[in-house]
């Protein structure tokens, strides 16, 4: 598994241009899951239900997995479209995200250069506008603990920003944390060497 944390579009961008009377628009989303990407694509294909072509590319999740790449020319001639929207996207670096290029043909034809240079162009024009977060990948622990203990315990967890998620404060206190993956490994032998062992940390089943 990788641990590297990753880009991620934040909002939504559209661009559009025209091209030979073709109007070409350019439809960014974070999409984080090929169901959430495929919804996204059927949302831009209801919105634009008269164009011609609803052509679309994604990337549901880091950008270099191609199992998570998906593409689709939608009925324009084979590798003119869905082939360079999802090339500028899995170049782009960013992950989670899904492209969907609506044209309005103006019935003169681009010829397949030409439709390859306008949908992987307006993706790349729509790609400079996308504003990105890094994502993290995490982990999440469970830790049973003392009262005693709890001071401690929280002031190592913010050394390394370990977030509470949930706690249950019986007995004795467990608690859900959730850390940076690369942090997890460090994280425990520090509770461990800190609190004598003294308190008990299991991985979450995820």
């Amino acid at each position: 598994m990788n641990e590297q944390p990753y880009l991620i579009p934040i909002d939504r961008v559209i661009f559009e241009e025209e091209i030979k009377k073709s109007l070409f628009i350019t439809h960014i989303a974070h999409t984080p899951t090929i169901e959430i990407a495929k919804a996204f694509v059927d949302e831009i294909k209801t919105q634009h239900a008269s164009a011609r072509h609803n052509c679309w590319g994604f990337v549901a999740g880091r950008p270099e997995d191609s199992l998570l790449w998906g593409f689709s020319d939608d009925g324009e001639p084979s590798g003119t479209a869905g082939k360079p929207i999802l090339a500028q996207l899995s170049g782009s670096g960013i992950g989670e995200m899904t492209a969907v290029v609506t044209r309005y043909s103006g019935g003169i034809k681009l010829g397949t250069g030409g439709l390859v240079k306008a949908y992987g162009g307006g993706v790349q024009q729509a790609l400079k506008q996308v504003q990105t977060i890094e994502k993290k990948i995490t982990t999440q622990l469970q830790l049973g603990l003392d009262y005693s203990l709890m001071p401690l315990v929280q002031s190592i967890m913010a050394q390394y920003q370990a977030a509470q998620l949930d706690g249950n404060f019986g007995q004795r206190i467990d608690l859900l944390v959730e850390i940076d993956i690369r942090e997890a490994d460090v994280f425990t032998q520090t509770l461990v060497n800190k609190t004598g062992a003294k308190v008990e940390i299991k991985p979450k089943h995820m």
